[in-house]
Formats: structure tokens, C-alpha cells, sequence
């Protein structure tokens, strides 16, 4: 047979209807048990396989959910999807992924060609310039759910999962404070996102808690590359007030940021202290190690993905917000 078995093939050759067959398959009880033995010794001959993509539009599902994010080559946005794969499949979903690399315009065209007959629902982290967000609100409309993950829009009433940005920010600064460091810079991430705003106000708060200066030089908004962190790094460097200290949106930026010092020799940790936020891998491999906010991937995607399943079971499901904490990890990097 030169194409894959399906239910006809098998009732052919039993000589029973297709109907029949079907209903042997789904085990039901008008069909005796002499018949669906017969069905289930042909089945394995033929290793049929079922359509679930039929059985799918049949029920009413696709047994698909979409993932939209703006990257797939880092460490967070790798583990977020892992923890996402182990609920889905579990489940018996398939996931479909969409990349934006971090572009409003392909998350725009993402959205405008999706075929949402072929998913059940969707799983975003928005990309860095999504200043609107109607275009995922449309969706919603058209009744399939969303949830929001990591970078999630303030104005959609929908559930979203995240870390907890401000108290991770928060911690990370006032542990360079107890370390001795009172002249602390933030090389943030692109102005417009949530977890930018709330990560810039726990480095705010923690420094005016313990009474030391908040400089407007000292706070620089770029990408969130590594090349993006050395450029920074290099910014502060030329203030007239240079900062002993630099925390950093994200491990990538961090490292930057120690390149760069290191490119002036400025010794790490004793002379300039410097925390990341992730625990991207590449941390405990650069020397000094970085220390920095551990974020939860993991648990935030099996997190988001468990709640777009309430949502797909349950159209009028109460959207919840999820703030899953970090732990603050101390290597060599704050060592003075």
C-alpha cells in the first residue's frame, strides 16, 4: 500500500463499513467484540495511524496550541518552551512556534495570517516595540484565548505569567549596597516594556532606600544583546561621575558589561561590581562568574501553559496574573 492506512482501507478489507470501523475504534458499545478484535489485528498489520487533525475538527479542537516569542536562540526563551512542551504533550497537544525576532512588524504579520481553525489557542511573549497590542485583542475577540508570558501588555485582560521583576531588581541591588558598592548604574532594557519599568523601579526604590543618589546618566535604555551591554558599559564609563557598580536588564547585557571592563582594565568585583538577571549558562563559564537573579523559565512556561488550558476548557475561565520569584544567585562578580 503506497500511502498511509486510513479507516477505508481497513473496511475494505473487513468488508464492514466505515462507520463501523469507527466506532470499533472509539470502543464503543454497539459494536461486538468479535468486530473489534478484527479491527484492532488489521490496524497493527497495517500500523495504521489516526488523523488527529480529522478526529481534531470533529471534537470541535485542533489539538494545537501556538507559541509566539521574539527569540528562540537564548537560554530563557529555550527553557520557557521546554516547561511549555511538557504540559502540552502531556496533554496530547502539539505546539506550533512562531518567532517575531523581537520585530513588531512579523509579529503583526504573524497575527494577521494565523489561521486560528488550526490552533485552540496561543502562548505570547510580546516583541520589544508592541506598543499596541489590539492585534492579539482581535484574536481574543474572535474566541481564541491567549496568555501572556515574560513581556505581557498591560491593557488585555487575559491571564499572564511572570516573574516577579521588581522584587528580583530590588534584591539584586540591595545586595551591591550590602556589599559595600553606593554608586550603582542600570543598563536597562528597551523603554515601553512591563518588566523593563518594573525592574528600573526595584533598582529605584532600593537605592533611595538606602539613601544613595539616583543619577539620570547612570540609567541607559538599549537592546538586550551583549553588544548592547559593552556599548552601555562604555557610555558610563565616559560620566564624570563613574559608577563602582552596574546592574544589568539581563545576563547578556551583564557580560557585555564585563567585556568592556575588562577592555579597560577595570577589575571586576573589586573595582566595579556588576549583576545580571537570568542565569543564562554563560554565567558561571565567564570569569569573574556572574552573579545574578535566577529567573524561573521553567515554571513560568509550564505555568502559562497550564492556564491557556483553562482557558481552552472553559471560555469564560477568570483570567488570573501569576508572579512566580527568583532567587538571587552571589558569585564572583560582587566580590570586592
Amino acid at each position: 500500500m503506497g500511502h498511509p492506512a486510513t479507516i477505508k482501507d481497513i473496511a475494505k478489507i473487513l468488508n464492514i463499513s466505515v462507520s463501523t470501523v469507527s466506532r470499533a475504534l472509539r470502543n464503543t458499545y454497539d459494536v461486538n467484540q468479535e468486530t473489534k478484535a478484527k479491527v484492532m489485528e488489521v490496524v497493527l498489520k497495517l500500523n495504521y495511524k489516526p488523523n488527529y487533525n480529522a478526529v481534531g475538527l470533529a471534537k470541535g479542537h485542533s489539538y494545537n496550541i501556538g507559541i509566539i516569542l521574539p527569540r528562540i536562540t537564548n537560554y530563557y526563551f529555550s527553557t520557557v518552551i521546554t516547561g511549555i512542551q511538557e504540559i502540552a504533550y502531556d496533554k496530547g497537544y502539539n505546539i506550533v512556534l512562531f518567532v517575531t525576532n523581537d520585530s513588531h512588524e512579523r509579529e503583526l504579520s504573524i497575527t494577521q495570517n494565523l489561521s486560528t481553525a488550526n490552533i485552540d489557542g496561543l502562548l505570547v511573549s510580546t516583541s520589544s516595540n508592541s506598543d499596541s497590542c489590539s492585534h492579539f485583542q482581535n484574536i481574543i475577540d474572535e474566541g481564541t484565548p491567549i496568555v501572556f508570558f515574560d513581556r505581557v501588555p498591560n491593557n488585555i485582560k487575559t491571564s499572564k505569567v511572570m516573574q516577579d521583576d521588581y522584587y528580583g531588581a530590588f534584591a539584586a541591588v540591595e545586595h551591591l549596597i550590602e556589599n559595600g558598592y553606593t554608586k550603582i548604574a542600570h543598563i536597562a532594557g528597551q523603554q515601553g516594556l512591563t518588566f523593563t519599568k518594573k525592574r528600573l523601579q526595584g533598582y529605584i526604590d532600593a537605592l533611595e532606600k538606602h539613601n544613595l543618589p539616583v543619577r539620570e546618566e547612570w540609567i541607559i535604555y538599549s537592546g538586550f544583546s551583549q553588544e548592547c551591554g559593552e556599548n552601555d558599559t562604555y557610555q558610563l564609563l565616559g560620566c564624570e561621575h563613574k559608577p563602582d557598580a552596574i546592574f544589568a536588564v539581563n545576563d547578556r547585557k551583564a557580560i557585555g558589561s564585563m567585556i568592556a571592563l575588562k577592555n579597560r582594565n577595570i577589575t571586576i568585583g573589586k573595582e566595579v561590581g556588576v549583576v545580571g538577571f537570568t542565569n543564562d549558562p554563560a554565567s558561571t563559564i565567564i570569569s569573574p562568574s556572574l552573579t545574578t537573579m535566577a529567573e524561573p523559565a521553567f515554571d513560568i512556561g509550564s505555568k502559562s501553559c497550564e492556564l491557556l488550558f483553562k482557558h481552552i476548557k472553559k471560555k469564560n475561565f477568570i483570567y488570573e496574573e501569576v508572579i512566580i520569584p527568583g532567587r538571587l544567585i552571589i558569585r564572583e562578580s560582587t566580590t570586592r
